[in-house]
């Protein structure tokens, strides 16, 4: 039946590809096995092939003790050597299986206990009449293992390792087989003979071996089908009769491999095979892997051997890699030392990170790298614009809850990424907080990927409906693949590395943090000072000022004859400048009364504080035949008193800075935007240059003299702290000759809540309620 004509329920599919290796239960029919149920060593069941291999049927078998299989006095050693814990310790024994009367036959014993508790014997036919001798099974290592220590590369310590077991085995074709990140395969090194196709360097995909079976491979680290055409033969009875389920054979090195395993082996024209497992901190590392085109039995104390072989190379090969890892951590160490020391030197840590040597792009061999901190982005090297940064930390706020975050393809996790592939299609991020990251950037690398077959075809379907099966492809033969949208992987070292270095931003950030709070708190103090200060300092001033002046009027009423008219004049001089100082004392009063905490925010009618403030100045109104005409004001949240201060000021600035012979004509505008009201005082007077339209909110900054307006030079300034403590913002808009516009926004509700509140609840206090 055609694959695509046969549709799978994805549970169906994951069941095929994912089989579970514990329910099978075929033998391999070059031995046979025996579950027998300690501690009578009773057989439960035995393989169908003992007919064959014993000359007695399984069914007169079952049931029996095992002494009933070995003579007496094996039986009873067999049975003393089970007291040991390990049994691997037994594993192999060579046992004398009766078979008719006096004919007996020897066969290698292995035995272990299955997952659920029975014993499993194993029996294959001995290919050798005698053990291994030690010292020549010590020979054969130590000989592969000098041979393989006088290896300078790894690549080259790798082709060593499949000669040698090539060698030892005499398979067609030895590879070692090493899985990358992903899961898949790729060919390090092989060695064959010349017939063979070379699979050098080509990669197998992850759905090769599945993941059942690489846990059978981190269990049992040597696995052999010696003769993968055999017919599989079947325990009797079926299922174990204590349990009423298949015995799990996982472990069992005769249990028959999972028919699509066969089949890939056909496909791939391999008659028999060895896989020895490597391992690395209790991870499946890679296989060697062993085919031979026709059927191959290789004796139990030689896979072994190879098994012996294997582990010594391979702790070799972690050895090594262990070793370079070593080096660039210790690498990437000093330059995080130094990282570190700089960030705690510097006032500001980005600076220290971006602008010394080394700097962030060597933590992790990143072409680019970038900093959010407070809203504020800070780059390195080549990464993706301001607002591409923006998105892109707006979506690993909401996706990534991780210490740490990579990936080699963010393209294909995060689509927006494609537009800046060229630079960043790899990104290595840590958080500092909910909103502030360092990321690292790599860019696309394209790759050209050898792999064996057609790995978007690995498998199709046979079979009916009702009993689909998994095939494997019939080709192997090479198939390129071009990688995109990826970049040169993050290794692990450097992933620890930047985890590590997260650590120590967090620390300092939450230092400097802690050091801004104690410098807030001493300028907040000191202010509280200097306007304690500048309150006491202009009241006090007051009355000795009132006196001077009333004294030096007194002096010239009384003795105004006998003054001439330069002493009129230094007594006029003396009345102006302590009129002068008054207003200047009374300013500086009224600037020191604006901060926040002064603010007494309620519920106020504009138009009332506009109205007290135009009824203020209805002295200078008239004397200039001023004009003044206004919108209709809104009611919100704020400070009546200090929005009647700031409309005084600017109307009072607009009659003051009038074109000569023009009666001011000033218009007090206000419209809602989204957010904020927003005001204008428009006048028709002289105007200013635009460039002084920041200094005149400076306060004592001027831009005329005493003698053109009088005036303290503090107005403007008063105006932008009450604006500033409503959470608003002023500014004025004007040419020269042209009129100025003074416009200034007030949230529309007001303050924040909090402080809305606080004030709110401290006016209920004072009001008494």
């Amino acid at each position: 039946m055609n694959s695509q004509a046969l549709q799978i329920s994805d549970r169906s599919l994951a069941s095929l590809k994912q089989p579970a290796i514990n329910t099978l239960t075929q033998v391999q029919p070059h031995g046979a096995i025996l579950v027998l149920k300690e501690p009578d060593m009773t057989v439960l069941q035995i393989s169908r092939n003992v007919s064959k291999l014993f000359g007695r049927p399984a069914e007169d078998l079952v049931g029996k003790p095992l002494e009933d299989i070995l003579d007496s006095y094996q039986a009873d050693l067999f049975l003393r050597a089970l007291a040991a814990d390990n049994l691997d310790l037994m594993n192999p024994a060579k046992v004398w299986v009766r078979r008719q009367g006096d004919d007996y036959g020897v066969f290698d014993a292995i035995v272990h206990r299955s997952a659920d508790g029975f014993l499993v014997l194993e029996l294959e036919p001995a290919l050798m009449q005698e053990n291994i001798p030690f010292l020549g099974f010590y020979h054969l290592a130590k000989v592969s293992i000098n041979q393989l220590e006088a290896g300078a590369k790894l690549n080259q310590f790798f082709q060593m390792i499949v000669e040698e077991v090539r060698k030892v085995t005499g398979f067609d074709r030895v590879m070692l087989y090493r899985f990358d990140q992903d899961g898949h395969g790729e060919v390090m090194a092989e060695d064959k003979i010349a017939d063979l196709e070379s699979y050098m360097g080509l990669h197998f995909p992850e759905s090769d071996i599945p993941a059942p079976a690489r846990k059978m491979f981190v269990s049992n680290w040597i696995r052999t089908i010696p003769d993968a055409t055999a017919e599989p033969v079947d325990l009797y009875p079926e299922v174990n009769p204590v349990t009423n389920r298949p015995t799990d054979l996982i472990q069992s090195i005769l249990r028959s491999p999972y028919p699509c395993h066969l089949k890939y082996l056909e496909n791939m024209g391999v008659g028999s095979s060895l896989t020895i497992s490597l391992m690395k901190d209790q991870k499946l590392w890679g296989l060697i892997a062993c085919h031979h085109r026709t059927p191959r039995q290789i004796p139990y104390e030689l896979r072994k051997a190879c098994e012996f072989l294997g582990r010594m190379i391979f702790s070799e090969i972690a050895n090594r890699e262990e070793e370079a890892d070593t080096n660039y951590r210790m690498q990437l160490s000093q330059t995080q030392a130094l990282l570190i020391d700089a960030m705690s030197r510097e006032d500001s840590f980005i600076d220290a990170l971006v602008q010394g040597d080394p700097n962030l792009l060597d933590l992790a061999k990143a072409s680019g790298a970038a900093i959010c901190f407070n809203g504020r982005w800070t780059t390195l090297g080549l990464t993706p614009n301001e607002e591409e940064l923006t998105y892109l930390a707006q979506w690993l706020s909401n996706n990534v809850s991780e210490d740490v975050y990579y990936t080699d393809s963010l393209p294909r996790i995060y689509f927006e990424a494609e537009r800046f592939k060229d630079i960043a299609s790899g990104l290595l991020a840590i958080p500092i907080s909910k909103r502030s990251f360092i990321l690292w950037f790599r860019p696309e690398v394209i790759q050209t990927v050898n792999w064996g077959g057609d790995p978007n075809n690995a498998y199709h379907f046979e079979g009916t409906q009702d009993d689909p099966q998994l095939c494997p492809r019939q080709s192997f033969a090479l198939w390129k693949e071009t990688v995109q949208l990826k970049s040169l992987p993050w290794q692990p070292v450097e992933i620890r590395s930047v985890l590590e270095f997260r650590k120590a931003v967090v620390n300092i950030v939450l230092r400097q943090a802690e050091e801004l709070a104690l410098l807030a708190q001493d300028l907040e103090r000191s202010n509280a000072e200097l306007k304690k200060f500048a309150y006491v300092a202009s009241h006090d001033l007051q009355e000795p000022l009132n006196q001077v002046a009333n004294y030096v009027q007194l002096l010239e009423m009384r003795y105004d004859d006998a003054l001439d008219d330069d002493a009129k004049d230094f007594i006029n001089f003396a009345v102006d400048g302590v009129g002068l100082m008054q207003t200047l004392i009374d300013d500086v009063l009224a600037y020191s009364k604006v901060d926040v905490k002064g603010i007494e925010c309620a519920l106020t009618n504009v138009e009332e504080s506009l109205t007290q403030a135009i009824a203020n100045l209805r002295g200078r109104i008239a004397e200039t035949q001023a004009t003044v005409t206004y919108d209709k004001m809104p009611t919100m949240v704020a400070d009546g008193t200090q929005l009647m201060q700031l409309f005084q000021n600017l109307i009072g600035n607009a009659i003051k800075f009038r074109r000569a012979d023009v009666a001011p004509q000033i218009h007090i505008g206000v419209e809602r935007t989204e957010e904020s009201w927003r005001f204008s005082v428009k006048d028709n007077g002289i105007g200013l240059d635009p460039q002084f339209g920041d200094r005149i909110f400076v306060i004592f900054q001027r831009l005329h003299t005493r003698d053109e307006y009088p005036g303290s030079g503090m107005g403007l300034a008063i105006c932008k702290k009450i604006v500033e403590c409503h959470r608003g913002q002023i500014w004025v808009e004007s040419a020269l000759g042209e009129g100025a516009n003074f416009c200034f926004t007030l949230p529309v509700g007001g303050l924040d809540a909090s402080h809305a509140n606080r004030w709110k609840t401290q006016n209920y206090l004072f009001s008494g309620r």
